[in-house]
């Protein structure tokens, strides 16, 4: 009875943080519903994978090994971010230490509070606001570095910290790169050129 009510313990601790995270962090900040089903899922089923495997003769090694197993797990249904990732894995990593712990111990309740305050600080809104990134794709192909950074900085009004040339098309006569740059504190080059030699950006995706 005792061993019983101490696994209920250690289960609405883990309830209690995993909804502090996505209900409380993720959902407020990103409004991404689909992903909250998936941290909430992800957290539980680990928990009892974890539960059942600990109190069986199969022991921690197993359950370390899932940990492995389902770190590498990609869903393939649909892109997620850098930061989504990062959700997925606290949830995961919190239902693991959950799950392993017999009893609730200070040191899994401080743990997954380390988590939680990892992921609030880490993703906060304030934490370098000015950084951006973006996938953009000219109507002109720009082999010089330094001429791609002069437009690319005319054209998004921002100082670029960083450009990563994922295509340079000479033929068709279009550039597509992967450009970090600092909203606010635009650096001082001509600007951008849209006629026809710079050109301008005909798409930009996964903006950060």
């Amino acid at each position: 009875m005792e061993d019983t009510m101490l696994q209920a313990a250690i289960i609405l601790i883990d309830l209690l943080f995993i909804s502090l995270l996505t209900f409380g962090l993720y959902f407020p900040r990103h409004r991404r519903r689909d992903l909250v089903v998936a941290y909430l899922i992800v957290n539980v089923g680990v928990l009892a994978v974890a539960q059942v495997l600990a109190s069986s003769t199969v022991g921690v090694g197993l359950g370390l090994g899932l940990f492995g197993v389902l770190s590498i797990i990609r869903l393939r249904s649909s892109e997620i971010e850098q930061h989504e990732v990062a959700y997925y894995f606290a949830a995961l990593a919190m239902g693991l230490l959950a799950g392993l712990s017999a009893e609730p111990t200070v040191l899994t309740v401080v743990l997954m509070a380390l988590i939680v305050a990892v992921v609030f600080f880490g993703d906060h809104p304030r934490l370098f606001r000015s950084y951006r990134q973006q996938t953009v794709v000219l109507n002109a192909a720009l082999p010089d570095e330094s001429e791609l950074i002069a437009h690319l900085e005319g054209l998004l009004g921002a100082r670029v910290h960083g450009v990563h040339v994922r295509s340079l098309d000479l033929v068709n006569d279009t550039t597509v790169v992967d450009v970090r740059y600092q909203v606010g504190t635009p650096h001082t080059l001509a600007p951008a050129r849209r006629d026809g030699v710079t050109g301008a950006p005909v798409l930009q995706a996964a903006s950060r």
